[in-house]
């Protein structure tokens, strides 16, 4: 199964140097436990564009869909057996970033 593990952050480009090494190396463990499909940063919200096409002419809005305090700052996709292999594997992933993180399972397609 596969899930999807928002990194929360309430701050821009806020990730140090420290983080990087660490996150690195966290991937490098997914890689080699053979949970890793894919991950990466985000740009912050409120360079997003959010689009409507519900209409007769889609509609385009510049910044984040929803105003909040904190947002999604990256994420992975990762395999795991169940939720509880995911979780666990988190737990050093959110020590890794030095973040929260939100584990979601993705709907098979």
């Amino acid at each position: 199964m596969q899930y999807l593990v928002n990194v929360i952050d309430s701050r821009s480009n806020s990730g140090t140097a420290e983080e990087g090494v660490a996150i690195d190396a966290f991937n490098d463990r997914l890689r080699a436990g053979g949970h890793w499909v894919f991950a990466a940063g985000l740009a912050d919200p409120t360079v997003s564009t959010v689009i409507d096409g519900r209409g007769d002419e889609p509609v385009f809005t510049d910044g984040p869909f929803v105003e909040a305090k904190e947002w999604a700052a990256g994420f992975w996709i990762i395999e795991a057996a169940d939720l509880d292999v995911a979780l666990k594997l988190m737990v050093e992933g959110s020590k890794a970033c030095n973040r929260r993180l939100e584990v979601r399972p993705l709907l098979a397609g």
